[in-house]
């Protein structure tokens, strides 16, 4: 005779107090209701076999989750180690120069200013421009005939009179003459890494650099 309860022969009573149990936790792992199932087939009544594919639907469902989790924990340990491979390698560039792509940058007193100029073919006049906070030019820099490639160039922080110019943020711009026309180039510029700053939230490493800012690795192009 079926418990009136559980629906399940008296044979099968530890099996309702499982399902309560179930119930009452409102969860059931994988292994847990693996032994259920094989205990409900097991004694299950030959006349009246039991519905299997309620089960195997379930197990598909534990088997995909448990894959998704697994997943989820490989890909969480892939991130700590990326990112302390990248604080590693963000602590080697301490104290070196770097190249980063851009045209804005600050001049410290009495100091100067260094970077390249990315021709993507040769060029027969590569020039320098620099202007101030306000927008005037105060530096022209000729480099003459550059090969393609990257042409090197330094501003001593001296205007176009020889004199020096106040401490703050310029501007670099450069053009070059590619086929008898002037066109407008890259520029990278040049700064020391001062320090690294570890970032929460698995954000990586930041490279603090001088005149530069706060930048991420993947700006730098070139180290020194």
């Amino acid at each position: 005779m079926a418990n009136s309860i559980s629906g399940l022969p008296p044979s099968l009573d530890h099996l309702a107090l499982k399902q309560d149990e179930v119930k009452k936790n409102k969860s059931l792992n994988q292994e847990a209701f693996l032994k259920l199932m094989i205990t409900q087939l097991n004694n299950q009544d030959p006349s009246k076999p039991l519905e299997t594919g309620e089960f195997f639907s379930q197990l598909a469902q534990f088997g995909t989750v448990n894959g998704i989790n697994q997943l989820q924990t490989s890909f969480a340990s892939l991130a700590t180690a990326l990112q302390s491979n990248q604080a590693l390698q963000a602590s080697t560039m301490v104290g070196r120069d770097v190249l980063i792509e851009g045209s804005r940058i600050k001049l410290a007193g009495g100091g100067r200013i260094g970077g390249a100029v990315e021709l993507p073919q040769a060029s027969g006049e590569v020039t320098v421009r620099i202007y101030n906070a306000a927008g005037q030019l105060v530096k022209t820099l000729p480099l003459g005939a550059q090969a393609a490639g990257q042409a090197r160039f330094v501003w001593e922080g001296l205007d176009d009179g020889g004199v020096a110019v106040p401490a703050g943020q310029y501007r670099v711009v450069a053009d070059a003459q590619i086929d008898g026309q002037s066109r407008a180039v890259a520029t990278l510029l040049e700064g020391r890494v001062e320090s690294v700053t570890l970032l929460a939230g698995g954000a990586g490493p930041r490279l603090n650099v001088a005149g530069l800012g706060q930048l991420g690795i993947d700006a730098v192009r070139e180290v020194r």
